[in-house]
């Protein structure tokens, strides 16, 4: 390949003879058009004192056959000649002009500084203007324009304008990829809405931008797509979003950035390393994001979320796959974690055949999820388990603790719906620092664990009151940064909220409190097939606990297996 068929390192899309071709072009243009000899280097044209960036010219007409560059040239230098060249009355002003995100180097140093000094950047790679949109043209207002209509009316109008401005959108689905939402359409001022992204989220979702906020990518000026991060998945959109805005980028036309954002708190902060020389792109978000990406993956796998990832498996599937698990445990003990919570999910999915959990079948799923649950964190012996026709074994753990305070919780209540007071009293036992596993979590989770643990080994009241305050103080949503908030107050808090009642020994206040937790369970999982769905679990544990206090529990309520809380259905347990 010879230097003029290798791609050109200033205007990639074509070729070096292509590249030098559309120079010339340029040139012999400007020439004709000014009367004097332009100055045409790299992906840049200077005439007449106005500096011309070529990139979107030469992105126009690698679209096109060659035969018709000239025309293409004629044309967008006659669009610019028509542009708005100033004056406007500042009523005009605040009627046409709207938020504009540009590249650093739209303008030059020397016009930035002359006229333009109002510019602001936003994030790496961006710099916020703003603009007038013109019925034939749009032009960057410069300071003097800005003085005539007034700054802060002008950058008020400007927002209200941009919102107003018009999109279209469409769902982006690929099998085994995370959904993300394209915006696009003929307005020069698309991508510049990712200033406005909750107001476009909301849109094109129909949701509103969740807590821990989105990623965005904004590749040219017609163009942006953007995957909010309420699930597992938003792990893999990052590299998918990466991959969207490269291309998009490098095609044009009007191409600002090739850089994945996260939008969160109101800014926009760039994930992407750009490595000039190499002409490289390595994602590299900051550490804030990363733990919130670690904890959302670990709740999705574990099926905890009502997301567009949760699986909708059925009895016989999660039989499967429970029964493999356990059978690969002796040569695989890793495998127990994913054993165990493959366990839990079964023992839930039972309740959407068996909803009174009143068959053997069922009961035998959570026995096998007790089994595992222990296993995960005391020193057990081997023990079999049924489910359905097989017969399985659980070999013997040792001491070692092999899971996190999220699984820690799921076997505590475990041990209280199957009424298995000595394992109980065996997971009160772990010392709290060994539940803080490998991944990121949100301090409550262990304050809740300090609670149960101090409860049920007879601590001071005082002791347990002031760790369930502390409990309640950093369960608060302004203070979770990892947990999605729907998430935290339709299921997380919950248990906690009935401990409260359940330790002061309020029985109407309990009752109160457990129809509004499963009420809560219920609109969060909506009609999500997902095994956790179908039984709120946390509220079981406490609501059979208080039973067995003798506090007055209807045993009638959705997500709670009457059988199970009324003991109707308990047997020997081996082990």
């Amino acid at each position: 390949m010879t230097a003029h068929d290798a791609p050109d390192p200033h205007l990639p899309l074509l070729t070096g003879a292509q590249a030098d071709r559309l120079r010339g072009l340029v040139t012999d243009h400007l020439h004709s058009r000014t009367g004097t000899r332009p100055t045409v280097v790299g992906d840049t044209a200077e005439a007449d004192g106005r500096r011309h960036p070529l990139t979107n010219l030469a992105q126009s007409c690698a679209a096109a056959p060659e035969e018709h560059w000239p025309e293409l040239v004629d044309a967008h230098f006659d669009s610019l000649a028509e542009a708005s060249q100033g004056g406007e009355s500042a009523e005009e002003l605040l009627a046409r002009t709207c938020l504009r995100l540009v590249a650093p180097g739209t303008l030059s140093a020397a016009d930035a500084a002359a006229g333009f000094g109002y510019l602001r950047g936003v994030a790496d790679g961006l710099h916020l203007a703003l603009a007038l949109d013109a019925p034939t043209s749009v032009r960057l207002l410069t300071d003097e324009d800005v003085a005539r209509a007034g700054a802060d009316e002008l950058w008020a109008a400007a927002r209200r304008n941009l919102v107003r401005a018009p999109m279209r959108s469409e769902e982006v689905r690929l099998d085994g990829h995370p959904v993300l939402y394209s915006v696009y359409g003929d307005s020069p001022f698309v991508s510049s809405k990712a200033l406005v992204l909750p107001e476009v989220v909301a849109e094109v979702t129909g949701r509103r931008m969740p807590e821990a906020g989105a990623l965005v990518v904004v590749p040219t000026r017609h163009l942006l797509a953007f995957h909010p991060i309420v699930d597992g998945s938003a792990a893999d959109a990052v590299n998918d979003l990466a991959t969207y805005a490269f291309r998009a980028h490098q095609d044009g036309p009007g191409s600002l950035s090739p850089r994945v954002y996260w939008w969160h708190g109101g800014r926009l902060t760039s994930l992407t390393a750009v490595d000039h020389e190499a002409r490289a792109f390595a994602q590299e978000p900051p550490a804030a994001l990363v733990d919130i990406l670690k904890a959302l993956r670990g709740l999705d796998r574990a099926g905890r979320l009502a997301s567009t990832t949760t699986a909708a498996r059925g009895i016989e599937e999660l039989t499967d796959a429970t029964a493999e698990l356990i059978s690969g445990l002796d040569d695989r003990p890793e495998d127990l974690p994913d054993a165990f919570a493959s366990a839990v999910a079964l023992s839930h999915a039972h309740a959407a055949a068996d909803p009174r959990a009143d068959r053997v079948e069922t009961w035998d799923a959570w026995v096998a999820a007790l089994q595992l649950g222990t296993a995960l964190f005391t020193q057990t012996k081997a023990v079999d388990v049924p489910l359905e026709e097989r017969r399985l074994t659980v070999p013997a753990a040792g001491p070692e603790v092999h899971g996190d305070a999220r699984a820690w919780l799921d076997a505590f209540y475990l041990t209280l719906v199957t009424r298995e007071r000595d394992r109980t009293q065996r997971l009160c036992e772990v010392p709290l620092d060994a539940l803080r596993g490998d991944g990121p979590v949100d301090d409550y989770v262990l304050h809740w664990v300090d609670v149960l643990q101090s409860y049920w080994n007879s601590s001071a009241l005082d002791d347990i009151v002031a760790k369930l305050v502390t409990t309640m103080e950093t369960s608060h949503p302004d203070t979770v940064t990892l947990a999605p908030k729907d998430f935290l107050n339709s299921v997380d808090y919950q248990p906690v909220a009935l401990f409260h009642r359940m330790l002061t020994g309020d029985h109407e206040a309990f009752a109160d409190v457990l129809t509004e937790a499963l009420a809560q369970h219920g609109s969060y999982w909506g009609d999500s097939a997902a095994p956790r769905a179908h039984v709120a679990l946390g509220p079981l544990a406490l609501a059979c606990l208080a039973y067995d206090m003798e506090f007055p529990v209807r045993t009638d309520q959705p997500y709670l297996p009457a059988y199970l809380l009324n003991r109707q259905r308990l047997e020997h347990i081996p082990g």
